[in-house]
């Protein structure tokens, strides 16, 4: 086994026990465009998934990690509410939704394909649904020279990525911090929730 098979297998046993990030109820009850079809991007061990199946949405989750994919399998195996997909954010097929989630996960897109992938995922959003995601700054540890490819981004470049949108929170952290592993590094991500506008 690689070390960033372990890596990550080491992480989804710590985020099995972690409860929905509340930002995902602000989503569902901001959404507005009729459609109660969630995507959940890199959905991890599928907390958010949990909720918003449990709310009613018809939810796609995607990961590009194989563990994760298996992981929510079984997790879900029994919902009929839920598919889960293996695939990276630039490859994946986004369906039409209300509610999309990209809760710690587009650090990993491939910045040569960003804006195109950003571009996909912006658009299967209806009119009055909404995202809620994390993007990394530019100050973060992982910006540079991370085990696997990163895109950090400047906040006028994540405020820029929404002018179709409004802006309901933007939450800036810049610290230190503390992984889920235990291990010390320097956080900058910006957190959004945006409402698509008609």
């Amino acid at each position: 086994m690689d070390n960033t098979t372990d890596v990550w297998q080491q992480y989804y046993q710590k985020a099995l026990s972690r409860p929905h990030s509340s930002r995902t109820e602000l989503a569902v009850s901001l959404n507005t465009s009729g459609l109660q079809v969630a995507v959940d991007c890199g959905c991890g061990t599928g907390s958010d998934i949990a909720f918003l199946s449990a709310r009613g949405h018809q939810v796609h989750g995607f990961d590009v990690n194989s563990d994760s994919v298996s992981l929510c399998r079984d997790r879900f195996a029994g919902d009929a509410q839920v598919s889960i997909s293996q695939a990276a954010f630039e490859d994946y097929a986004y369906p039409r939704c209300g509610v999309m989630i990209a809760h710690s996960s587009l650090f990993f897109a491939d910045p040569a394909r960003f804006a195109a992938t950003w571009q996909a995922m912006a658009s299967s959003l209806a009119v009055g649904g909404v995202f809620s995601g994390d993007f990394m700054g530019m100050d973060d540890s992982w910006a540079t020279g991370y085990r696997t490819v990163t895109t950090p981004l400047t906040r006028q470049q994540v405020t820029d990525l929404f002018a179709g949108f409004d802006i309901i929170e933007l939450h800036e952290r810049n610290e230190q911090g503390i992984t889920a592993l235990g291990r010390t590094k320097h956080w900058h991500i910006l957190s959004v929730v945006a409402v698509k506008r008609g």
